[in-house]
């Protein structure tokens, strides 16, 4: 292999290393907090509107601390249900689960 083959060679592993280290976390990223979320907020549902699903509010975490996001509805699917957010206890703290739609 030439030099020059073996510099490029070098040159994109060192690239494609750097860029596993500075990649931005995936759109997903879980949520890990010390501080336990504040209670639910009561929030009257309302009436029943056919072929929607109401999503009730819950805590997210957003610079530094808890803002609540109001319930809303959303759009059913046939043959799921959905599944609210919540944070659930995780190593001596907070993990945010998201909701979602289950079978």
């Amino acid at each position: 292999m030439s030099r020059r083959r073996l510099a490029i060679a070098l040159l994109v592993l060192a690239l494609l290393a750097g860029a596993e280290t500075t990649a931005p976390p995936p759109a997903a990223a879980e949520v890990y907090v010390r501080v336990a979320p504040p209670a639910v907020r009561y929030e009257p549902v309302p009436g029943a509107r056919r072929g929607w699903v109401w999503v009730p509010g819950h805590w997210r975490w957003a610079r530094g601390g808890y803002v609540w996001k109001p319930g809303h509805w959303r759009k059913g699917r046939a043959g799921y249900r959905w599944a609210g957010a919540r944070w659930a206890p995780y190593q001596g703290g907070w993990r945010y689960v998201p909701g979602g739609w289950v079978r």
